[in-house]
């Protein structure tokens, strides 16, 4: 009888510390859902360490390493700048050393444009609104893409630098980042590794995975005129006229949208037939459309250089 309190207590103890391995190993390893993200993070060589316990995702990551991170994830590089002497981290950074590990980033995050305090120091911990900053930044190096126009709710958005707002308002709509189960964004905490790697893959995935807009070419015209006929009581004639390098451009008509009393006709250009050859001469092209006559027909962009003339013209019987 007398054994049996021995008995339980060492039951007991095995119990508590069986129970316990989970908690106590839960420290340095990622039970959230980035696990697999930091793992493919960790097979590209953009962030260290051997497994997910010895990233360490749990703890706080320091500017040095967010900027590390950024800058190796995508590629950003000043192989097209050409210097007058090499380019040193304390020329912009004075709280950061020459030959420390994250030098080099730091020179190559300032050369494209990343937004960096002046006086940040490489241990300094980076809050989440200074990574989502800096990060929607890197993906916008790579490209201007296309976003939804919508404002994603967020219910602390008053501690929020207004500086950074659009910027985080990008990466809610894409799903790089989230707010948690009360709608609050915590701009002001400091973020921890795991959740940054996870807004990293999370950005590099866009990246991956989206064209770029492509940039519209110049238009080529000039000495555009738009002339308004008054064909009935509600229809008006619109006319657009423009002189072009040659014979072989046309006018299009991209769109229409109305903003208030307006009709904002939005132009392109048509470019020449690369199979045909045609003379380098100025020449005046035209296009005409249909406009209610409850609005005002405007170029878009043009307004102050566009002829708006009425005119009333009697309706053919």
């Amino acid at each position: 009888m007398k054994k049996k309190p021995f008995i339980l207590i060492a039951i007991m103890a095995f119990m508590l510390f069986t129970l316990g391995q989970p908690v106590m190993a839960s420290s340095n390893t990622a039970t959230q859902s980035n696990t697999d993200h930091i793992k493919s993070l960790q097979e590209r060589g953009i962030v260290s360490g051997k497994g997910i316990g010895e990233f360490k995702p749990n703890g706080k990551l320091t500017y040095a390493s967010a900027v590390t991170m950024l800058v190796k994830g995508f590629d950003l590089n000043i192989n097209n700048i050409r210097f007058i002497k090499a380019p040193k981290a304390t020329d912009n950074f004075p709280n950061l050393k020459d030959n420390a590990w994250y030098s080099q980033a730091f020179v190559i995050a300032y050369h494209n444009g990343l937004e960096i305090p002046s006086d940040v120091k490489a241990n300094d911990y980076i809050t989440k609104e200074q990574f989502a900053h800096h990060l929607f930044q890197a993906i916008a190096k790579k490209g201007d893409y296309a976003f939804i126009e919508i404002f994603m709710m967020i219910n602390d958005d008053d501690d929020i630098n207004d500086d950074y707002m659009n910027n985080i308002q990008k990466l809610l709509i894409t799903k790089i980042a989230t707010l948690d189960k009360n709608n609050n964004f915590h701009p002001e905490k400091a973020i921890t590794r795991g959740e940054a790697a996870s807004w990293l893959y999370g950005g590099i995935k866009f990246v991956e995975e989206n064209e770029p807009i492509k940039p519209q070419p110049e238009f080529p015209g000039s000495d555009l005129k738009l002339t308004t006929v008054a064909l009935t009581s509600e229809v008006n004639k619109v006319t657009i006229t423009a002189q072009m390098p040659s014979p072989g451009y046309g006018l299009r008509i991209g769109s229409i949208t109305f903003e208030g009393g307006k009709a904002v006709i939005h132009l392109d250009a048509t470019p020449p037939d690369p199979n045909k050859m045609y003379p380098q001469v100025v020449t005046e092209v035209k296009i005409s459309t249909f406009v209610d006559s409850k609005f005002k027909a405007v170029l878009a962009d043009k307004e102050s250089s566009s002829d708006s003339s009425v005119k009333s013209e009697a309706i053919a019987k």
